[in-house]
């Protein structure tokens, strides 16, 4: 399997103009053989643009932008994962990311379940499904928004359903270096699976971006990574060097889960 990200864009602008420069980066990635591209968090409206902003923004799952970026999936012939404000029940608002499959159908959509910041849980209701996967040419992939990765527990829930891949649309922020240069590597190796993620890059309202998008191997190594500007990843995950990582770091299989309790209450 072949598969891109994009880092960025540096200046945010309006879903138009945001659901062109998709439109390129799925005719890019198309051309360098991906079967599937991954965009960062809130990629179609911004992440840092107030609340009024993201509500007035905000669509379901199945609303216009949805209907725009299925065709772009179906003209490209590539899966597209990409991050927007969801209208929900109730007028709810989520923070969430849809998959659409190369024919431009809705694979799944994930709602980032664990909340950061401020800004995030006075705007964003939590979603209830934490592990949200699909098959995408022929691999099992689970989905993850920005923080959520950083819970151990996600990451292996999802390896335990059977993920091959989990893609993660970010919007990480500086001082948060570590998350992608120390973090993402250890969550690939414990969980013996591949880690694509999706970061915005530049700076937004006062939030400076990190950048250093990247996609990850099962035994922690980084096939392509990203600088602090905008770019275009692509990298082939091999299910061959993943079944040799799988046979020599057996973690799932040597997990004795009746040994794991949970504490009755934090102390």
């Amino acid at each position: 399997m072949r598969v891109a990200l994009l880092q960025g864009p540096e200046a945010p602008g309006p879903k138009a103009a945001m659901l062109a420069t998709l439109r390129r980066a799925a005719t890019q990635a198309a051309s360098e053989g991906a079967q599937l591209l991954v965009l960062p968090e809130l990629f179609l409206t911004g992440y840092n643009i107030g609340a009024d902003a993201l509500h007035a923004s905000a669509e379901p799952a199945d609303g216009p932008s949805a209907a725009q970026a299925a065709a772009i999936a179906r003209q490209s012939g590539v899966a597209l994962l990409y991050g927007y404000p969801e209208c929900g029940a109730q007028g709810r608002l989520h923070n969430s990311a849809l998959l659409l499959g190369p024919a431009g159908e809705t694979l799944a959509n994930y709602r980032k379940t664990h909340l950061f910041g401020d800004m995030e849980r006075q705007v964003f209701s939590p979603g209830e499904d934490a592990f949200v996967l699909a098959d995408v040419a022929g691999r099992r992939v689970g989905l993850l928004i920005c923080y959520d990765v950083e819970f151990p527990e996600l990451v292996r829930g999802l390896a335990l359903r059977g993920a091959d891949l989990v893609a993660v649309p970010t919007a990480l922020m500086t001082p948060y270096h570590f998350v992608p240069r120390m973090m993402l590597p250890v969550r690939a190796f414990e969980n013996q699976l591949f880690l694509v993620y999706a970061n915005r890059c530049g700076r937004e309202a006062g939030l400076a971006y990190v950048g250093e998008s990247r996609i990850v191997a099962p035994d922690g190594s980084v096939l392509a990574c990203a600088g602090a500007g905008e770019a275009l990843l692509t990298a082939t995950l091999d299910d061959a060097a993943m079944r040799r990582s799988r046979a020599l770091n057996t973690y799932l299989q040597d997990r004795q889960p009746t040994r794991y309790r949970e504490p009755d209450a934090h102390p």
